[in-house]
């Protein structure tokens, strides 16, 4: 009998729901690490609030300063780096098909960080 995943948190929306489905239903993870994706799965929806958001006002703001880039984008883009370093630090795989049994496959650092290149 295959095992039933945990529920998703409340408060979550579309996207945070199904990165939690998706995650679980293929990964087997820690407690810290359902920590970690419960905060990546809350930044899914803000990045889906904060598109909309975008899309409905536009990129530029205007106020009696004049016009400027609308403060949703930048923090759409603090919101979508931070996504990117709360999957990181889940290294789940990419592109590999999970093993059965739900078992993540566990490596080093995926390289992110790494520093490239060399002295001569």
């Amino acid at each position: 009998m295959a095992e039933k995943i945990p529920r998703p948190p409340a408060g979550l929306r579309g996207s945070g729901r199904a990165l939690w489905r998706a995650v679980l239903n293929h990964y087997e993870l820690d407690e810290h690490e359902t920590t970690i994706l419960r905060e990546a799965c809350r930044t899914a929806d803000s990045l889906d609030g904060l598109q909309t958001l975008l899309e409905n006002e536009g990129l530029i703001s205007e106020s009696s300063q004049g016009s400027r880039v609308h403060p949703a984008l930048v923090e759409l883009r603090q919101q979508r780096i931070t996504f990117a370093r709360l999957l990181t630090a889940l290294r789940i795989p990419a592109g590999e098909t999970p093993v059965i049994g739900r078992t993540q496959h566990r490596g080093g650092p995926r390289g992110v960080y790494g520093i490239t290149g060399g002295a001569s």
